[in-house]
């Protein structure tokens, strides 16, 4: 059984409104239910646990009948952080389930071939997976307005969601970083701080991360 975890509830400051980063209009409708129904769509995909913001979780759950994402089977509401966010997510997923995948509603374009490369990689043996791009920029380290030092481009990526993990150590990478109160930005920092293997799978232009009203209307323009 792979479960999804639909990160929604991020607040969406740089993008101005009066609403949630989820539920800013994607074409004639919020953004969230882009994200949505492609996961409904996934034949990789057997249920979603959403996590919307506070006071949006009915919005959210309309919004998932009106797409018609039958997969949807809960949804919870978002914590302080984006780790905390996951955990209340996570905490819906049965213990039965062989996979988690979570995947940021800020990345609406997910195409269909990304999930089934990130399972290929837990099933030839590793803990995670994460799809990433190459560079294509020169990346500096800087400290005091000062460069420290220049890594090798070609031993750096850029990395997105979804990331897809084995549901026994993703749930104990939480459980560490709870302990630990580490935060992290992506979910493959907690279980590569436990010790886990995470591989890197081709990712996808498609999947561009709506920050500013500029990333909005680019992938409105893909649609």
């Amino acid at each position: 059984m792979v479960w999804a975890v639909l990160v929604a509830a991020g607040r969406g400051e740089r993008l101005g409104g009066d609403r949630p980063k989820a539920f800013v209009r994607l074409g004639e409708l919020p953004l969230l239910a882009e994200p949505l129904r492609r996961l409904d769509e996934s034949e990789w995909i057997d249920s979603v646990v959403v996590v919307a913001p506070p006071e949006w979780e009915e919005p959210a759950i309309l919004l998932a009948e009106e797409v018609g994402a039958s997969k949807v089977t809960a949804c919870v509401t978002g914590g302080a952080t984006r780790t905390d966010s996951v955990r209340a997510g996570v905490a819906e997923v049965p213990e039965e389930a062989a996979v988690i995948l979570v995947h940021d509603a800020a990345r609406p374009l997910l195409p269909p071939e990304v999930v089934p490369r990130l399972l290929d990689a837990l099933a030839a043996g590793f803990d995670g997976a994460v799809p990433a791009l190459p560079l294509r920029d020169t990346v500096k380290l800087v400290a005091d307005g000062a460069v420290v030092e220049t890594p090798a481009r070609d031993e750096l990526v850029t990395v997105q969601t979804p990331q897809a993990f084995v549901a026994p150590v993703f749930r104990a990478a939480l459980e560490q970083a709870g302990t630990s109160r580490l935060q992290a930005t992506d979910c493959a920092s907690l279980v590569e701080a436990a010790g886990g293997r995470v591989a890197v799978v081709e990712g996808d232009e498609r999947l561009l991360k709506v920050t500013t009203p500029a990333d909005l209307e680019r992938v409105a323009s893909w649609l």
